[in-house]
């Protein structure tokens, strides 16, 4: 075979390696505003993909064999560049299905959408896998170099892999968005394709390019009536602001089955849920004319419960902490984030707490990438920090987002911090949301009935209807550590028996 020909098989392998897991990265992203990007659809996706591939490298071997041409893998090649195109394109029906089915709990359905979508996925890079032995059938010349080809070969694969990682996951997705990245890997595929076919192949990646310069469209169109303000991919997720008929705008994350931010229809500042109640449980530990001094909010999203603190205790400091600064934007831009004492940092929850020298009269923590919430803020070392940034007398009230009927996270929770604090109660605000409060300081219903005439007046049947449900933790559960946290296995666990019993 002449060298340039081996130059050919090498930049195809590798940009094969590229779009191999460029395509996985973007699967995962394809997934996410319909179902989430929890442990089970990254498993179920990283699962298609392996088993794609090792059918491809078996099948591919005897295709090589059968026709051992250069023209053979280019189109080999070009197949898949043309499936791995029309894949977003062709999937959002499947997924529109799909969700459809997940929120009326028809199990057989969603299970059978999904399993649609992922076979979608599975095609092109079945195709992808078969290029690996093929291109080591053509590069061998003798059997005595059949090792240094192969080990050769599959370097400069694994080498493209990598590339496409971080290609993927930190300039495609982030800045072109999923249905791009598909574009961009199909383009390339089809590019390094033509150049072992005759020139009307080039038809294809002409055709890619068109589609790459089409607009994009949305991605998840509002329901019910509601109004899509924005939508954007980040770094982390998806993120839409949808206006409900009402006048009531909503924050949703991933698949949107849980709101992370509300501006309600007035633009007032309480929202009937679980957001006003960090502003009236320190209350049950101190008296109503000391409002904390400095509260640190970690997991702000678009800053529902700071917009509301510097509304009612406007001289009270906000740390307001998210890790995904675009939801920080979209606060500001469609949630009125704002307060005179507000500071806002984009940084994850842990290391920004662990990094301060600040003590706070109250630590909310509320940060959920539904369905979980994020392991290492859920462990007895955790609550250790928090409990060292605390100022005497202070709280800290986490939000447990959990299945209406399943306690099984709030148990685990309570029983953690009650491994580091003395006293931890439980505030029942909604079947699918408890607050846990926990402090060193006595947490006194009495006390906080007492405080609620002496609060500003919207807070003060928010104070007495909280002092009414505050009672002992639930029995219970295990202490988390950070060596052993099975959080997302407990979630998934939960969720699949609410599947199972028809509730929600």
């Amino acid at each position: 075979m002449r060298l340039t020909d081996l130059r050919r098989i090498q930049l195809i392998a590798f940009v094969v390696g590229t779009s191999s897991l460029g395509s996985e990265i973007a699967a995962a992203r394809l997934l996410a505003p319909y179902f989430g990007d929890s442990t089970l659809i990254w498993a179920n996706t990283i699962a298609t993909v392996l088993v794609a591939l090792s059918v491809g490298y078996w099948v591919g071997g005897r295709v090589a064999d059968r026709d051992p041409t250069l023209r053979g893998l280019c189109r080999l090649v070009m197949l898949a560049a043309v499936l791995m195109a029309i894949v977003p394109f062709i999937a959002r029906p499947f997924l529109s299905r799909a969700v459809d089915a997940l929120d009326s709990i028809e199990a057989g359905a969603f299970i059978g959408s999904l399993i649609a979508v992922l076979v979608l996925i599975a095609v092109p890079v079945f195709i992808l896998g078969m290029v690996s032995p093929y291109a080591v059938r053509l590069s061998v010349a003798s059997v005595d170099e059949a090792g240094t080809v192969a080990g050769r070969l599959y370097a400069i694969s694994t080498l493209g892999s990598l590339a496409g990682t971080f290609l993927s996951a930190l300039l495609l997705i982030p800045f072109l968005g999923t249905r791009r990245t598909f574009l961009v890997m199909a383009l390339s595929l089809a590019l390094v394709a033509a150049l072992g076919l005759s020139r009307r192949w080039l038809a294809a990646p002409a055709v890619v390019v068109a589609l790459l310069v089409l607009p994009t469209g949305t991605i998840k169109a509002a329901e019910g009536g509601g109004r899509l303000l924005e939508e954007v991919e980040t770094e982390y997720g998806y993120a839409r602001v949808v206006e409900r008929p009402t006048g009531a705008r909503w924050m949703e994350l991933n698949e949107g089955e849980a709101i992370h931010s509300l501006l309600p229809p007035d633009r007032s500042y309480l929202t009937g849920d679980y957001w006003d109640e960090p502003l009236v449980l320190p209350f049950a530990t101190r008296p109503a004319d000391d409002p904390p001094g400095r509260v640190a909010i970690l997991g702000n999203a678009g800053g529902t419960i700071a917009r509301a603190y510097g509304h009612y205790f406007p001289r009270t400091r906000v740390d307001a902490v998210e890790i995904d600064g675009k939801l920080t934007e979209l606060g500001r831009r469609w949630f009125d984030l704002r307060g005179p004492n507000l500071h806002t940092y984009t940084a994850d929850a842990r290391p920004f707490l662990r990094a301060t020298d600040a003590r706070y009269d109250l630590i909310v923590v509320d940060a959920y990438r539904q369905p979980y919430i994020p392991f290492y803020l859920t462990t007895r070392e955790f609550f250790e920090l928090c409990r060292d940034r605390l100022a005497p007398g202070g709280m800290v009230v986490i939000n447990v987002g959990h299945p209406a009927s399943s306690d099984a996270l709030e148990q685990v929770l309570g029983r953690t911090l009650a491994a580091v604090f003395a006293h931890v109660d439980r505030d029942a605000v909604q079947p699918t949301n408890t607050m846990l409060a926990a402090s060193q300081a006595e947490i006194s219903a009495e006390r906080l009935r007492a405080a609620a005439p002496r609060l500003p007046a919207d807070l003060r049947p928010v104070a007495l209807a909280a002092a009414d449900r505050l009672e002992p933790r639930l029995p219970g559960g295990r202490v988390y550590t950070d060596d052993l946290a099975p959080v997302e296995w407990l979630v998934d666990a939960s969720i699949l028996e609410v599947a199972g019993s028809g509730e929600r």
